[in-house]
């Protein structure tokens, strides 16, 4: 199965999409509206960086470093995340 991973640019688009949509759990319920919020976000952004390789024909490596920019300036932070202490 490990030989089916693609390497190079593709590879760091991938890993891009998955840190932005990687991010923890809402503690709690009042949590939730803030998590949701930003995973929207992150989602758009994802979205966005996708299209333009797929319909585009926007470089990876650029759309992957372009995601990654954008997750910097939004990170995922402002809720409690499920495990952490009060």
């Amino acid at each position: 199965m490990q030989d089916r991973i693609p390497d190079g640019a593709a590879r760091e688009l991938l890993a891009a999409v998955l840190e932005a949509l990687d991010i923890p759990h809402a503690a709690t319920v009042g949590d939730e509206k803030v998590h949701d919020r930003i995973l929207l976000n992150r989602v758009m952004d994802a979205r966005i960086a996708l299209e333009g390789v797929l319909c585009r024909g926007d470089d990876p490596g650029w759309s992957a470093d372009y995601l990654r920019h954008r997750l910097i300036e939004k990170p995922a932070t402002g809720y409690r995340a499920w495990g952490e202490g009060r």
